[in-house]
């Protein structure tokens, strides 16, 4: 049977928007109506299709107490959507052949991992050594996310590597070392040079710079605390990113066109590595195991959770902090996405439904990304993680 996809209609109302054409009021109501039930204050919104930007528009308030309208090009921070560009710069790597994306870490390093004071918790165990690119991007190199989770607050593998999907930021961190050792160039311009410049990503920056200053966004918890937006100095592979939401809709819609990339490396860059089975996301280092995503392949791509949509194939990633909520998605047939930045903890429970919105049933992993909508506050209950729920018809 042949799907149809609504992204046309959503296309058609949205087209235009941010040169001040008329928009289809539906496509505002809805955005609205959802922000106020999941208590959101802001929302960037960008439709791509056909590898295009078809529309982009900003909803609410970067700065609630001054009235000040949340913009396209309103300074946001990426959190993890950064991941997602740093891998996107290291298959170019690959694709130049500076990095093998199975070459373990001792040939890839000037010096042992433990030698670097930062993972000098790993002396003594010598499964670092079987670490590779791969692994680090796939998120399967059985490391925590990041060691202050611990109550020793030290490193440590929770699987073998390469064993298991366990997100984690801390192997990010590692693969950045690799990547400025094996190119002799920092982390922050690699990133401008080979994908913000490439994309005209010209509010996009890996640290804080001073030409943003009053035009960044006011965070909010999920309580509406005030969380004043981090001037970061350190570029940082697993976060450190500020963007807007011009400028990443125009890099997600040159990933869906393989822009930069081999159409090999592109390929394998949203493969599934490893089939995903930790009942939710975060933590994914806890014990137990699923199979409820296996009928849409939930898999670990590079970089991206890749999984079989209503759609075809289809790849994604979040972005989350405190007053941070930011996904991404993008289906590859059609080369068709979207794109959604917030200033809010709230975000994630209206990402679900906005989507739906848009696409019609694209039987999205909601559930393990932790993306429980608004009106169904009981499945964040602790004891729902070892009862995954999936969209009906996606099983």
């Amino acid at each position: 049977m042949r799907i149809t996809s609504p992204i046309i209609l959503a296309a058609l109302l949205l087209a235009g928007c941010a040169a001040g054409s008329q928009r289809g009021p539906t496509v505002d109501i809805e955005m609205q109506r959802l922000m106020a039930a999941a208590k959101v204050p802001g929302l960037a919104l960008a439709v791509i299709d056909h590898g295009q930007v078809v529309s982009r528009h900003a909803y609410g308030y970067a700065d609630v107490a001054a009235a000040r309208p949340l913009r396209t090009d309103s300074i946001m921070y990426g959190a993890s959507l950064t991941k997602a560009a740093f891998a996107y710069m290291v298959m170019q790597l690959v694709d130049e052949r500076v990095l093998t994306l199975d070459a373990p870490l001792p040939t890839l390093l000037d010096k042992p991992l433990p030698d670097y004071p930062a993972f000098a918790d790993l002396r003594d165990d010598p499964r670092w050594r079987l670490l590779t690119p791969r692994m680090l991007l796939s998120h399967t190199s059985g490391l925590l996310n990041w060691r202050f989770i611990n109550e020793n607050r030290k490193l440590d593998f929770k699987y073998p590597p390469g064993s298991r999907y366990v997100y984690s930021g801390e192997g990010m961190q590692i693969l950045q070392i690799v990547v400025e050792e094996r190119t002799g160039v920092p982390l922050e311009t690699l990133m401008r040079q080979r994908v913000f410049e490439r994309f005209g990503m010209r509010d996009t920056s890996m640290v804080w710079r001073d030409d943003f200053a009053g035009r960044e966004v006011v965070h909010y918890g999920g309580d509406g605390a005030v969380i004043a937006h981090k001037r970061r100095s350190r570029a940082r592979a697993a976060g450190s990113m500020d963007t807007t939401l011009d400028d990443y809709a125009s890099f997600m819609a040159g990933v869906l066109r393989g822009d930069g990339l081999s159409a090999a490396a592109r390929a394998e860059m949203l493969s599934p590595q490893m089939a995903i089975v930790s009942p939710q996301q975060f933590p994914s280092h806890w014990p137990g195991e699923t199979d409820a995503y296996r009928g849409i392949g939930l898999s670990a791509g590079l970089g991206w959770p890749v999984y079989e949509s209503p759609l075809g194939p289809a790849f994604f990633k979040e972005g989350n902090d405190d007053g941070t909520n930011n996904f991404a998605l993008g289906f590859l047939r059609p080369q068709s996405g979207v794109v959604m930045l917030s200033n809010s903890s709230n975000a994630d429970r209206m990402f679900l439904p906005a989507v739906e919105y848009l696409f019609g049933r694209t039987c999205l992993p909601w559930f393990w990304m932790g993306y429980i909508p608004y009106d169904r506050p009981e499945l964040r209950a602790p004891g729902m993680r070892a009862h995954p729920v999936l969209s009906p018809g996606c099983d």
